[in-house]
């Protein structure tokens, strides 16, 4: 007698086929459970049952909440004395892009204060999404002392870079004196921009980077997407 592939097998199959062939990328949503029932005429439980497998060997993932999606290679990004978001994604083969949620200035709030150590009241911040390959990997946040870069906003607006927008301002070089790193959960703002579900892991990371005498002149907090990026501190 010749044995029968249990029909999940044949999902599974289907689908990973699909997927090797290119059919749906890396970081694509596959289609429901429904869609996928209906297009293997069988019900949703043997879907289901294909797709925890496809997961279970790290071929998707599921996000509560969004759906299935094809597992991405994590963003090789290194954390050293020069972080240079633009510089590393490149390295790592990825494209490199962010997008501006806020430019503004406003008071310090006391970590901001202590973390700088501002004479002056005022900051500029600087919030926004990193992203490689076009897929979102990190919310970040970065602090400046308002009265040493006035013109800090409008550079950053235009070059959407850190490193020209210092530049612009005399800042050829800076280095990263400090950072810490916490694993969090996203908070619903958080998940919404990195698009997981609300308490999904993600990891922080806080940072100082000051100029060649030592003085700080950038404050930030990036939330990064816990399965998307593979985080490598650098001892130099």
């Amino acid at each position: 007698m010749t044995t029968r592939t249990p029909i999940w097998k044949s999902i599974y199959s289907a689908l990973s086929s699909d997927i090797a062939d290119g059919r749906y990328g890396s970081g694509d949503k596959l289609p429901t459970e429904a869609q996928l029932a209906s297009r293997f005429g069988v019900n949703r439980h043997t879907v289901r049952h294909a797709l925890k497998v496809m997961a279970e060997e790290g071929l998707v993932l599921a996000r509560r909440g969004a759906g299935v999606f094809v597992a991405q290679r994590p963003t090789e990004y290194q954390i050293g004395r020069r972080v240079r978001f633009h510089q590393n994604l490149e390295a790592a083969g990825r494209m490199p892009a962010k997008e501006v949620l806020l430019l503004e200035t406003r008071k310090a709030n006391p970590r901001e204060t202590e973390a700088l150590q501002l004479i002056g009241s005022e900051v500029h911040v600087y919030e926004g999404l990193s992203l490689s390959d076009g897929q979102p990997i990190g919310v970040f946040r970065s602090v400046f002392p308002a009265n040493r870069f006035p013109n800090l906003l409008e550079n950053l607006e235009k070059a959407r870079s850190v490193t020209k927008a210092l530049q612009a301002h005399g800042v050829t070089d800076f280095t990263r004196s400090q950072t810490s790193l916490t694993a969090k959960t996203a908070s619903a703002t958080i998940a919404l921009h990195l698009r997981l579900s609300e308490g999904a892991p993600i990891l922080r990371a806080v940072s100082i980077n000051v100029d060649p005498e030592g003085r700080p002149i950038e404050y930030g907090r990036t939330w990064f997407a816990g399965d998307r990026v593979t985080l490598t501190v650098k001892g130099d």
